[in-house]
């Protein structure tokens, strides 16, 4: 390559925005329905928002109830040529369809169950359509398949940074050591043994890692939220993530009534167990029936929010650095490309500096100041924390609502219109190449895994070792809360 070549990408790379990234960003704000284009609304204006793979290893080796996958989904053969060959499809796709920059989740059944040299693969191809990949795992592996994913066959680094998702919830049957856990804290040695393994790999290899905790939420769980989250603020997560659970996927796993269970309930809980409240409403993803979202910093074990919906400076400061800034990306960059943005960022708007220096000191202050700061920081107390709340929707929801948008039609009917707006709104994505286009996450399991994993049942059979290995801990889960009527529980 030429020099000016090279001097041609570089100043491409360093851009503060990716003009690519700012044009997707604008085609997402426009697609927004007008009731969700808000102040604080982040989609189209931060980010493109979340993608996730489908179809590409439906398999899983715990048993859930609920579980979103349909009922075939553990008929379905974990085939690597195949998972690499649809995360390259729907990665490029989602490249061109919504810019250069992305997070985008390697999802489906267990991602373990994957080889780890399949595992490691689809990461690096994930990265290469610019996706900043999160594998999606129950956490019950060993260290050592993840040194496998992590370090190639001469021990070398693959990465120098991994972010992981891990799920534990007592709905989950079949875990090594809590085949059938009875409350949400005897999962607790589990959850802390998974993250530490990550806290091993920096140790032991210099990985950086970003880790997450989910947790779905029925009647039967949710009074236990708050011990959970006090249990797990004390462990290397970066984020807790609950998501209430719906009536979506094996409906042979719907056993409780689980219109019990609200974004308001669980968000109450998770303050009880972070012992504050947890301002959210400064800022905004996709839909606030679907999404709640906070984030800030973990001093000395007091949550300080990074933008005080209360405090007219942080919402003056957020509408100024979303104009100017909107759609940088930060996570996931080479240092010298990273500030290199960002000295170019400033030399177009210096006044920028004083506005994020100034948001930086009432962080601060609200930590208690420049001095506990410093402390917290030199004895490891301060780490950075995202609190969310993910609500999917029922698929008899979400089918009729869909089918109208296919047709371009909006529903007279309120509830119908609702969903439809919240589909709409929707900030996770799944790619369709074959048919060139975009589906939201509720759409994809509501509708579409049904045929498409009946189709790779036929596709990618079962072999007969496969077949006479069911997944284990097939016992009667703990139910405290009340079962459907029309949907009476099935022990097996």
């Amino acid at each position: 390559m030429t020099t000016w070549g090279v001097l041609t990408r570089w100043e491409l790379a360093t851009r503060p925005i990716h003009p690519e990234s700012q044009r997707a960003m604008q085609r997402r704000w426009a697609e927004l329905p007008v009731e969700v284009q808000t102040d604080n609304q982040l989609l189209g204006r931060s980010a493109i928002g979340c993608e996730g793979t489908h179809g590409v290893f439906p398999k899983c080796n715990l048993t859930c109830s609920p579980c979103y996958h349909s009922a075939d989904a553990n008929k379905v053969s974990v085939d690597g040529s195949h998972t690499l060959d649809q995360v390259d499809k729907q990665m490029a796709f989602a490249r061109t369809a919504r810019g250069p920059r992305a997070h985008a989740q390697l999802i489906g059944g267990e991602v373990s169950l994957l080889p780890a040299a399949d595992h490691a693969a689809a990461l690096t191809i994930m990265r290469q359509y610019g996706r900043e990949p999160m594998s999606m795992t129950h956490g019950d592996f060993d260290y050592d398949y993840l040194l496998d994913v992590v370090l190639d066959e001469g021990g070398r680094r693959r990465f120098d940074r991994v972010s992981f998702a891990a799920h534990f919830d007592s709905l989950m049957r079949g875990r090594r050591g809590v085949v059938r856990p009875r409350s949400e804290a005897e999962l607790n040695p589990s959850r802390a043994q998974f993250a530490h393994m990550f806290t091993d790999l920096k140790r032991d290899h210099g990985v950086q890692s970003y880790l997450a905790h989910n947790m779905t939420v029925t009647p039967s769980n949710l009074p236990e939220v708050a011990e959970t989250v006090r249990a797990v603020l004390d462990m290397p997560f970066d984020m807790m993530s609950f998501q209430p659970a719906a009536y979506i996927g094996d409906d042979r796993r719907w056993k409780e009534d689980f219109s019990d269970v609200s974004i308001d309930a669980v968000w109450s809980q998770v303050e009880e167990g972070a012992g504050q409240a947890l301002p959210w409403r400064a800022t905004q993803f996709g839909h606030p029936s679907c999404n709640r979202y906070t984030t800030g910093a973990l001093v000395d074990g007091r949550f300080i929010v990074a933008l005080d919906p209360d405090d007219s400076r942080d919402i003056a400061a957020r509408d100024i650095l979303l104009a100017h800034l909107g759609g940088m990306v930060f996570g996931g960059t080479r240092w010298p490309v990273l500030l290199t943005k960002i000295i170019r960022a400033a030399l177009r708007h210096p006044g920028d500096v004083g506005v994020t220096l100034g948001q930086l000191g009432r962080i601060v202050t609200r930590a208690g100041g420049f001095r506990r700061v410093i402390r917290a920081a030199v004895r490891r107390r301060m780490s950075i924390r995202t609190f969310v709340v993910h609500s999917f929707m029922d698929a008899e929801q979400v089918a009729p609502a869909w089918s109208l948008l296919e047709d371009g039609i909006m529903s007279d009917d309120a509830a119908v219109r609702e969903t439809q707006v919240r589909l709409q709104s929707c900030s996770y994505a799944m790619s369709h190449p074959e048919d060139g286009r975009l589906v939201p996450a509720c759409v994809q399991h509501s509708v579409l895994d049904l045929t498409e994993t009946r189709q790779l049942r036929s596709l990618l059979p079962l072999t007969p070792a496969e077949a006479n290995n069911r997944p284990s801990g097939l016992t009667s889960v703990r139910r405290t809360g009340s079962p459907r009527e029309d949907h009476p529980s099935l022990d097996y």
